[in-house]
């Protein structure tokens, strides 16, 4: 995995009385009350040109595409200038119990791609793969806290569910069969935290009046940190900023 430090070119703290509207980020952090924190994560300079990916000798793959080839999703940098794909959480141990969603997180592999490219869930929470393909593929998660699995799903409609229960930051997906599929997993323990879409914004809603750190998460950018301080009833933004590594 490529997983550059990158310095912060903007970190900005301020005050919101309106918040970030209409976001598309997927966010479970909706637990009612404390503060709330949104935010965007910008991209800065001339993003990367990005690549279609080459099936190869694997027909199959191609075909469920048709004429459309997907894009490498190493970097997703949107329209309006923002990033795709980037966790944000909080680093510190909140106080209160969460307990974990009953519903799973799902990753698909439809047309020998991973969907999502990013996910996250609660400590506890199912994660549920998925074989949409007429192909075998064989799912290697690769933790470094003991929490590894590695399934064979050679039949199309195969799911198979898994719990990891300990935190952990940017576990891989891999398929042994199809070296250009990967997929990241994060794991919290609790549930303050969101993955960036196509709007590069998230929010954290409900979170425990404190200070806390938050970190910016990406597999190709690194990470940045930047402290808040929320009470409750209030918002605050931050805004990132990531250039290339």
């Amino acid at each position: 995995m490529r997983h550059h430090q990158v310095i912060g070119w903007a970190v900005v703290l301020a005050a919101a009385a309106t918040l970030v509207s209409d976001t598309k980020a997927d966010s479970v952090s909706d637990t009612g009350g404390g503060g709330t924190v949104t935010g965007t994560v910008a991209f800065m300079g001339t993003p990367p040109a990005v690549q279609p990916i080459e099936f190869g000798a694997e027909k199959q793959c191609a075909i469920a595409h048709g004429d459309h080839p997907p894009l490498k999703e190493d970097l997703v940098v949107n329209p309006n200038g923002t990033v795709r794909d980037v966790l944000i959480y909080v680093t510190d141990a909140v106080p209160g119990e969460f307990a974990a969603p009953a519903e799973p997180l799902v990753f698909e592999q439809r047309g020998c791609v991973f969907a999502p490219h990013v996910g996250a869930v609660m400590a506890g929470q199912p994660i549920e793969v998925r074989n949409d393909d007429p192909v075998l593929h064989n799912v290697r998660a690769q933790s470094k806290l003991g929490q590894s699995f590695n399934i064979a799903q050679p039949v199309q409609g195969m799911k198979t569910t898994k719990v990891l229960k300990k935190p952990e930051i940017g576990v891989p997906l891999k398929c042994d069969v199809h070296f250009w599929m990967t997929a990241y997993l994060h794991v919290l323990a609790h549930p303050f935290f969101a993955v960036t879409g196509e709007d590069g914004a998230f929010s954290l809603s409900g979170l425990p009046p404190g200070t806390y750190t938050l970190e910016a998460w990406h597999s190709a950018l690194g990470t940045q940190r930047a402290t808040v301080t929320v009470q409750g009833g209030e918002s605050q933004t931050v805004a990132f900023a990531f250039a290339n590594p």
